[in-house]
């Protein structure tokens, strides 16, 4: 890996000024998002989100454990049509391997707009050693039943 920022992405075009708190009142249809930049020949795209199909739940709307609104829907944000394509075949190889008694709901879709969040949520963890966790969110080892 590169690089790897969070941030909101893809929301109404005409908001100005998004920032956390205005995501979380949950009008803005931003999502909360990691951003990576990474080296495809050190590792791939499809090694990237097949660790994401298994370290959240993809298949609730717009929740992440406790957490509700549209700024937590499970989404892939592709750059290119070649990403569109690898994405879209990860998400029924997952639905199928992982989620067999559940239908996986994570939207594709392009980038669209990308605002970086503040400082404060850059690094969050190392920031905040004891910080946030969601009972969603591990890395699976066994099928969601």
């Amino acid at each position: 890996m590169v690089d790897i920022k969070v941030g909101y992405a893809n929301g109404i075009p005409t908001i100005g000024n998004v920032n956390y708190e205005s995501v979380c009142l949950g009008n803005t249809n931003f999502v909360e998002a990691v951003q990576i930049s990474f080296e495809p020949s050190q590792l791939s795209l499809k090694e990237i989100l097949d660790i994401f199909f298994r370290m959240h739940d993809p298949t609730t709307v717009n929740s992440q454990g406790p957490d509700r609104g549209t700024q937590y829907r499970s989404v892939i944000l592709t750059h290119n049509d070649q990403d569109n394509e690898i994405a879209w075949t990860l998400k029924k190889e997952n639905n199928k391997g992982w989620y067999p008694n559940h239908e996986v709901v994570t939207v594709i879709e392009p980038i669209k707009i990308w605002h970086d969040a503040e400082n404060y949520h850059q690094q969050y963890l190392e920031k905040n050693p004891g910080g946030y966790e969601c009972p969603s969110h591990f890395i699976r080892t066994k099928p969601k039943v």
